[in-house]
Order: structure tokens, then C-alpha cells, then sequence
């Protein structure tokens, strides 16, 4: 065979270059004056390495390189057991005079073989030798000596005539610098592969392309399709609202009721399934209609603040109250006879939650509800963020060990979805579906009622009744202008029997200050703790 010998005899005086510290040997003595190297590759593909340093008196401690850059997204690992002679921790190769170890992943098939590379000696040695035996006839060599990235050759190599043992040597091996040996085998000399490991990138992590992108979509079909099942087997009403939405006649038993009695804010909570402070002003406005309280509406300056006095009349058959109407009754005026709106503070604001707790009950008591609708709302918002959190995992350890990281925002998106979609969860049962039926006929009729229509001896009493629904259906504005159009018919004109002005106020003003009292009182709840969710 080929002595490299000579033709390589100049090399050494190029492999001065710095290299990575992480592959230096550090010795309690001068530096080993000799370190004899020798390989065995069995027909399993692991490599066997006896290595002796002399004069052996101190301890050698070598960081053997372990992980190398494979390609664009995967690293090259070598593993090391088995030590003899020595130990290793992971990170640092000790021992004193000889060492043994196990190398595994240091072939790579090629196409004309197998190629073993192994970085065989580190420095500073003065000389070294490394012999190697292999399962095969040797079809090439090369070595390498200083920096890793380093193509200066060694100072000799060859091969024996046995062809199957081959040498390589190399002179002032400095500090930080390495010896690396590369045999070429015949194909199938050992069936070996290189142990990958994919590094991250983000620009990898998350590749699109026809398998990722394909793959997204159907889990986005998939999983968002689930959500929409879920909607509509579990969120539907029991019966189809749209098709039973006739308007309903406002007239029963000659005067104006709504659908089946139903209170302004039972139908607030039915309607939006959110028992909220519209609810709770349509209730205090309908508390006063039906005679359980008064609104007087204070004198004030031009720049003052309006206020009102809510008064508590007596006589009113609280008893009669439903359970939400007794505990808003109660939590206003708390053992007082009167009190005024800006007061509204500490305990009422406080009791509130109970109002809220209350109305949902009511809902469920009338059968509208199979269960709470806050409760349903709960229970998928805390699903759909679950998921979100479960998708959150899975898009880092996607993005971390695979290139599929885009289909864990399937997840996400999913979760996020039936997080959002919760709030359309809650499901009426066919009673509660008919009852919003009827309700929704109900809006339309105060959209268009005329005031010709009632009698005119009525028109006060009955129009003030509906206020409240008005509150309810976001047209306050309509029908207060409606009642202040009332021209006396045989009443008095300058107040309403459960709404007093100041003095100089007649119902001319009743639409303006209907109007502030509703949103000044919406406003006062909403800034309860207890209602700020909804």
C-alpha cells in the first residue's frame, strides 16, 4: 500500500492553529511525551478504543467531542461507554496511563461504503500514534490534524499489507488542537448508521410545506368541525327559535301583558341567557311600576350631578316578590325606608352577587334551562382553555423535537375557539325555546305599538307597565317619549304615579330623565365587583 509518510511529512508544521478548548487534555505533569492510540471496529459498528499515555504519571482529563453538525437540521452524536481504566461523567474523559471505551455512531454509510471518523487524540502530546483494525479491507484514509474544521493533513498515514490495520502519526499536536482519523470500509462491512439528533431552529421548527400544511388543515377541519358538532348537539335550543317568532297581540283580557306574564328580568336573562345590569335597572323600574317603590328624581343645578330617591312605599306585598325580586328589593333599601341612587354602595353592591345567583335559578326554576347558562358558559370557557393549554405543550414539543410545530396551533385554535364559542353554549329547552319565541314577538309589538290603540284612560298605567320591558329591549328612548307625549286624560301632568319630578317638571322632560336615570343606575351596578364579568 501507499506510504503517506513523506508526502505528508510537512504537515505538522501547519497544525499550530488555536482550536476549541472544549477537547484539550490538562495534565497534573508536563504534557505526555508519547500517547499510543489503538482502534478496533467491530462488525457491529461500535468502535473499541484502548488509549495510553507515557510517561503515565499524571491524570489526563479530555472532554471528548460528542456532537457534531450533521446537516441543516440534525446533529451527529457519538456516544461513549463502557469505560475501563478511567472514568466519564458526560462531559470530561479521566484516567491515568491507559484508558478503554466503546464509541457508538461513528460510521457513516457512503456511496461506495462505510466511512469511520473519530476524533482520536487531543492535545498537547508530542507525538501520536493511532493504529486502527477494521471488519474490511481499507478502501481509503485521511487525517486531520488542528482545528476541527481544519483539512491539514497529519503527518503520515498508511496502511499495512494485511490491508485491513491501518496507521496514522502526528507530531506537536498542540493545546486545543485534535487528531482526527477517517477509514473508509467496504459497503455493509458493519450496516452502522450515524445517530441523529434534530437541532432546534425556529425557522425549522415550524416548516411549511405540503405534508405540514396538508396536515394543519385537516386538524383544523377536524378538530373545528368537533367544536360546531359540539354546538350543535349540545348549544342548540331545544326547538328552533326562528320558525315560532310570530308576533304575539299585546292584548290580553282587554289590557297590554307580555308573553305569559314573564317579569323584565326574566326575559332580560332569557333573551341574552346573561342575567347583567340591564336586568337589574329593568327590575327596579318595574319594582316602582308595581307600586313597591317610588323614583323621585332630586332638584339639582345646572352642573350638578343628577341624582334620584329610590322610597319604599308602604303596604307593598313583598311576599308576592319573586326570589331575584325580593333579594334586589332588599339589598337596596337594607333596613331604610329611603335611600338615594349615589348611596348605593358597600351592602348593596355586595348583595348583588345574590340578585345575579338569584335570576339564574329563576331561569332554571321556570324550566327554561335544563342548567345555569353562567355555569354552561363555565364549564366550556374552562374546556376551551384547557385546550388551549394542552395545544400551548404541544406546539413546543413539536417545534422542539419535530419540523411539525404548526400543527399544535391547530389546537390552539381550537381551543380558542371553543373558549370563545362558549358563550353561545348554554341551550334553552323547548319550554325556554318557545317562551324567547313569544318574547322576540313581544319586541316587535313595543317596536310598533301605537298609542291610538289604548284607551285613553289606560294609556299611563299600561304604557308604564311596558317601560320596563323597554328598559329590557334597548328602546327606553321610544317609549318614554311615548309616555311623555300623555296629554292628562284626566291625570295630572307633571308627574307619573311612580316617577315625581322636582319642581317646574312635567312629563315633557320624562324621556330625558328616564333616559340618564337608566344609565345612571346601569352605570352604579356595573361597577360592582359582582357584575363587572358580565
Amino acid at each position: 500500500m501507499v506510504d503517506l509518510a513523506r508526502r505528508l511529512g510537512l504537515a505538522a508544521l501547519l497544525a499550530v492553529l488555536a482550536a476549541s478548548p472544549a477537547h484539550a487534555v490538562t495534565a497534573a505533569s508536563a504534557p505526555p511525551a508519547k500517547d499510543e492510540v489503538t482502534m478496533e471496529l467491530r462488525e457491529n459498528g461500535v468502535l473499541h478504543v484502548k488509549e495510553t499515555v507515557a510517561p503515565a504519571g499524571g491524570t489526563v482529563r479530555r472532554t471528548p467531542l460528542t456532537r457534531t453538525r450533521y446537516d441543516d437540521g440534525h446533529d451527529r452524536v457519538y456516544r461513549i461507554s463502557n469505560v475501563k481504566g478511567g472514568s466519564y461523567d458526560g462531559e470530561t474523559l479521566t484516567f491515568k496511563g491507559t484508558v478503554e471505551y466503546d464509541v457508538t455512531g461513528a460510521v457513516t454509510p457512503t456511496a461506495s461504503g462505510e466511512e469511520l471518523r473519530w476524533f482520536a487524540v487531543s492535545g498537547p502530546v508530542q507525538d501520536a500514534v493511532v493504529t486502527v483494525t477494521g471488519p474490511g479491507r481499507v478502501q481509503n484514509l485521511s487525517c486531520f490534524a488542528g482545528e476541527l474544521s481544519a483539512a491539514i493533513a497529519c503527518t503520515s498515514a498508511s496502511v499495512e499489507e494485511t490491508g485491513t490495520t491501518s496507521t496514522f502519526e502526528q507530531q506537536s499536536l498542540g493545546e486545543g488542537q485534535t487528531l482526527t482519523v477517517v477509514v473508509g470500509y467496504p459497503k455493509g462491512a458493519t450496516g452502522a448508521r450515524p445517530i441523529l439528533e434534530r437541532r432546534f431552529e425556529l425557522s425549522t421548527a415550524f416548516t411549511l410545506n405540503a405534508v405540514t400544511g396538508g396536515s394543519l388543515a385537516a386538524l383544523l377541519v377536524l378538530l373545528l368541525g368537533g367544536v360546531g358538532l359540539l354546538y350543535w348537539t349540545r348549544g342548540r335550543d331545544a326547538r328552533v327559535v326562528g320558525s315560532e317568532s310570530a308576533p304575539v297581540s299585546g292584548h290580553r283580557g282587554g289590557h297590554f301583558t307580555p308573553p305569559d306574564g314573564v317579569r323584565p328580568g326574566q326575559i332580560g336573562t332569557l333573551f341574552d341567557e346573561q342575567a347583567d345590569v340591564v336586568d337589574v335597572t329593568a327590575t327596579i323600574v318595574d319594582l316602582a311600576v308595581r307600586n313597591y317603590l317610588r323614583i323621585d328624581e332630586q332638584p339639582r343645578q345646572t352642573y350638578d350631578t343628577p341624582d334620584w330617591c329610590l322610597v319604599k312605599l308602604p303596604g307593598a306585598p313583598v311576599g308576592h316578590l319573586l326570589p331575584y325580586e325580593r333579594a334586589l328589593y332588599d339589598a337596596i333599601f337594607d333596613g331604610r325606608d329611603r335611600v338615594l341612587l349615589s348611596e348605593l354602595q358597600g351592602s348593596f353592591a355586595a348583595r348583588l352577587a345574590t340578585v345575579r345567583d338569584a335570576l339564574y335559578q329563576d331561569v332554571v326554576a321556570q324550566g327554561w334551562f335544563a342548567r345555569r347558562p353562567d355555569s354552561t358558559r363555565s364549564r366550556w370557557t374552562t374546556l376551551g382553555l384547557a385546550v388551549v393549554a394542552l395545544g400551548v405543550v404541544a406546539t413546543v414539543l413539536l417545534a422542539w423535537f419535530t419540523t411539525y410545530g404548526l400543527l399544535g396551533l391547530a389546537l390552539i385554535i381550537a381551543g380558542a375557539a371553543l373558549a370563545f364559542g362558549a358563550q353561545y353554549m348554554p341551550a334553552k329547552t323547548a319550554k325556554g325555546a318557545a317562551a324567547l319565541a313569544h318574547t322576540l314577538g313581544f319586541r316587535e309589538y313595543l317596536a310598533g305599538a301605537n298609542v291610538d290603540d289604548v284607551p285613553a284612560g289606560q294609556r299611563v298605567e299600561l304604557f308604564s307597565r311596558y317601560l320596563p320591558y323597554a328598559v329590557i329591549f334597548d328602546s327606553v328612548d321610544r317609549w318614554a317619549r311615548v309616555v311623555s307625549a300623555f296629554n292628562g286624560n284626566g291625570r295630572q301632568t307633571d308627574h307619573l304615579y311612580w316617577y315625581q319630578g322636582p319642581a317646574e317638571w312635567d312629563l315633557s322632560r320624562f324621556a330625558d330623565s328616564m333616559r340618564t336615570f337608566v344609565m345612571t343606575t346601569s352605570g352604579a351596578i356595573s361597577t360592582s365587583r359582582q357584575f363587572r364579568s358580565l
